[in-house]
């Protein structure tokens, strides 16, 4: 292999920008591409680089919790993404929200000052060759780009589609029928709750299922995430389906009844100013009128005005353990690393994680020092284990989970499970990190 060919990332999504920052910052110089805003994917508006569509993608931050501890190892390995989130973060529980025009105006800033990336604001529709290449391209990679890539590994399992949640208007939403709790949590909480009854909760599901529909294009196989189902899909699984997700009451009492509603739609605050709110969980495939017309239905909804409804769009993967490495490289040509959730991992944490470590491994193939990857006791080697050597035929994206990792040994009690996971991971990656030296 040469090591002094160029370093070329296409993508300038989480995973793009976290690879670049990494190469960079360890003395390489590194061609970032960016489509933006020449063109735009279904899901994207802003033409700022690491552009979120949910304000609390990053979920959870407990380190007891499987993505909780991957934001606190992508910390301590100085993660440009972490720290732009930490850094514009907004009210939300446990979990960590950001607001998402500050959080990517921060990521391009940064990356813009930072000697050795040059930004290129132009679409890729060919592999380059001569070159290192990262692809992170993400789940909406353009079609020109997502052809050459089937071209290169096959045409199966590369799409699959899930959806957005709507934001309503804070100022549109009737405070005298929602109530503000966290879930168990006592006192005032971060989230704003519509509380529904039986009858309600039957009328409003009834309505999901006659809603109509935008359907998918001839050419689209659909296939869903089962951690980012549509309602419309809940709903048809059974009455109570959408009870035991997205609209489940458990540990949140109405104080005005002393009681657990029969159902529950949350919201939850968009930016730092409060003046948007998300509907947790409600991503859909409805068609736009139907949205507004159903969702107004909702106990304090009822004149809400709808800033972004929800929307379909396509997640593009490969079959990353058939076609990967376990340092990300395409076997069939090892100048091509893959990172984000092209590479078969959902959510915004895991696709920084997937280009940390692509970048890492780069670094250290050009420099020809030796290297382990992290071991699977992490959430970073737990989550790398799962698209470079997941068993079997079907192969799906999939969020950081503790059963992704190695098991704990012994019995260990049930809530005492993520303190023992975290831990372990934690003092696993700071022996990973000593014996692959500070810089891995």
């Amino acid at each position: 292999m040469i090591h002094n060919k160029p370093i070329l990332i296409i993508g300038g999504g989480l995973a793009g920008c976290e690879a670049a920052w990494q190469l960079a910052k360890r003395g390489h110089e590194v061609t970032l591409y960016e489509m933006k805003p020449v063109k735009f994917s279904p899901a994207h508006c802003s033409p700022k680089l690491a552009e979120l569509v949910c304000s609390n993608s990053l979920r959870s931050n407990v380190r007891t919790s499987a993505v909780g501890l991957l934001k606190e190892e992508l910390r301590r390995l100085d993660s440009l993404i972490m720290a732009a989130a930490d850094a514009t973060s907004v009210p939300a529980g446990k979990a960590l929200a950001v607001d998402r025009t500050l959080f990517s105006a921060a990521i391009e800033e940064r990356l813009l000052t930072q000697r050795g990336i040059r930004l290129v604001r132009e679409e890729c529709t060919e592999i380059p060759e001569d070159a290192h290449v990262i692809i992170a391209t993400g789940p909406l990679t353009s079609d020109p780009l997502a052809a050459a890539i089937a071209r290169l590994v096959g045409r199966d399992s590369l799409y699959f589609y899930d959806a957005i949640a709507p934001i309503v208007d804070a100022a549109s939403i009737d405070r005298s029928r929602v109530f503000r709790a966290s879930r168990y949590d006592e006192g005032e909480g971060d989230y704003l709750n519509c509380p529904l009854d039986e009858g309600q909760y039957g009328a409003f599901r009834q309505a999901i299922l006659e809603g109509r529909q935008i359907a998918a294009r001839s050419f689209e196989d659909e296939k869903y995430f089962e951690g980012c189902l549509p309602i419309e899909v809940l709903a048809r699984r059974g009455t109570d389906t959408l009870r035991f997700g997205p609209m489940k009451p458990v540990g949140l009492v109405d104080p005005r009844t002393g009681r657990e509603p029969h159902a529950v739609i949350q919201l939850r605050q968009e930016n730092r100013e409060g003046s948007l709110y998300n509907m947790v969980g409600f991503q859909t495939k409805l068609a736009w009128p139907e949205q507004e017309r159903i969702f107004r239905m909702i106990p304090g909804l009822e004149q809400a005005e709808f800033l972004r409804l929800g929307s379909i769009h396509r997640n593009t993967f490969i079959h990353s353990p058939m076609l990967l490495t376990d340092t990300l490289q395409l076997r069939s040509n090892p100048d091509l690393f893959f990172a984000g959730q092209i590479t078969g991992v959902e959510g915004y944490v895991e696709s920084t994680a997937m280009g940390l470590l692509a970048a890492l491994f780069m670094h250290r193939i050009r420099i020809e020092k030796p290297f382990a990857t992290p071991p699977r006791t992490t959430a970073l080697g737990a989550l790398l284990h799962h698209v470079s050597r997941s068993e079997g035929k079907t192969f799906q994206p999939m969020n950081v989970n503790f059963g992704l990792f190695v098991p704990l040994g012994g019995k260990v009690r049930k809530k005492d499970r993520g303190e023992r996971y975290m831990e372990r991971a934690l003092t696993d990656l700071e022996e990973w990190r000593r014996r692959s030296g500070s810089t891995p």
